[in-house]
């Protein structure tokens, strides 16, 4: 019989982990399942797949093989050497009892001999969830801020539609149960994770679950104070600009941020807009303020003349 190295057929190397094993399955059998791929081996490819990961997922059977050693490639005449039947039966009795089923090699039963529980539809592969996959869910800060719903579109053409929470937030993962990768063997399928992301909104932006809104205001509400309607994620309202509020002053309104277990506030920041001298009368009003008012805003600076 030929010797199999299982360690190629998965395209993993020996030294490779438990979850490089499976990863590399996983994949290889999603490739090549009778039910899915195109290829005319398709069916012998699944079966080896199946065969390889049933001795290298099992930490006694992996253990068992690998006393082989190294030194085979894939191919070669093999006869088990003398005593391997000791060592087989040392790790399984006559035989490992699993998860997955007949139609194996002679390679592999001259090792590990029958015993095996018929499962996975007799396709000789373990039964296996699904992989989980994740994608991303693009969304307004409206749509953020009240929740609702949202239809998202997968690469694989399916549209799905999602419930979004109220208050969700950029970078949170929505998780949908059964909506990912099919499953191997009779499995059940994955989970689908989404993660959110909020579009750029035109004025407003967010830190965390706070809300910041630069706010524009005429030099003369800035100096003597003025009451002002601003715009909020629930709706517009009044806020008070105190008098002498230079830019950047931070004007907090409590609780209209994101809502959420503890909400976000919003702050609007303060910034004095400049009327344009564009007219006569404007640069004549100007020119008397510069008259008038002993005013420097760069004194502090204190810069020698």
């Amino acid at each position: 019989m030929q010797y199999k190295d299982y360690y190629k057929i998965l395209g993993v190397d020996r030294a490779a982990s438990a979850d490089e094993i499976k990863k590399a399955y996983r994949r290889l059998a999603r490739t090549y399942h009778p039910d899915v791929s195109k290829e005319k081996n398709a069916e012998q490819r699944f079966k080896e797949v199946g065969e390889a990961y049933e001795v290298l997922r099992d930490a006694k059977k992996r253990s068992a093989y690998d006393q082989l050693g190294a030194k085979w490639r894939a191919g070669q005449d093999f006869r088990p050497t003398p005593g391997w039947e000791d060592v087989s039966h040392s790790f399984g009795g006559g035989g490992f009892r699993g998860e997955s089923v007949g139609g194996f090699s002679d390679f592999f039963e001259s090792l590990f001999g029958g015993g095996f529980e018929r499962t996975a539809r007799g396709r000789g592969v373990a039964a296996q969830q699904g992989a989980d996959q994740r994608t991303t869910l693009e969304i307004t800060l409206e749509e953020a801020y009240s929740g609702g719903r949202n239809a998202v579109r997968l690469d694989n053409g399916r549209t799905l539609e999602v419930k979004l929470p109220i208050g969700v937030a950029q970078g949170q993962q929505i998780r949908l149960a059964g909506q990912g990768g099919e499953g191997i063997g009779g499995g059940s399928r994955g989970d689908l994770y989404l993660e959110v992301r909020i579009t750029p909104h035109p004025y407003f932006r967010l830190e965390g679950r706070d809300v910041l809104l630069d706010l524009p205001v005429a030099p003369w509400e800035a100096a003597l104070g003025a009451t002002v309607t601003v715009p909020t994620l629930g709706g517009p309202v009044d806020i008070k600009v105190p008098a002498g509020s230079p830019s950047g002053r931070k004007l907090r309104l409590k609780g209209r941020g994101l809502p959420g277990r503890t909400p976000g506030d919003q702050f609007a920041i303060v910034q004095i807009a400049t009327p344009p001298a564009d007219n006569e009368r404007a640069r004549d009003f100007y020119q008397r303020m510069s008259q008038e008012l002993t005013f420097n805003p760069r004194a502090r600076f204190a810069i020698a003349r």
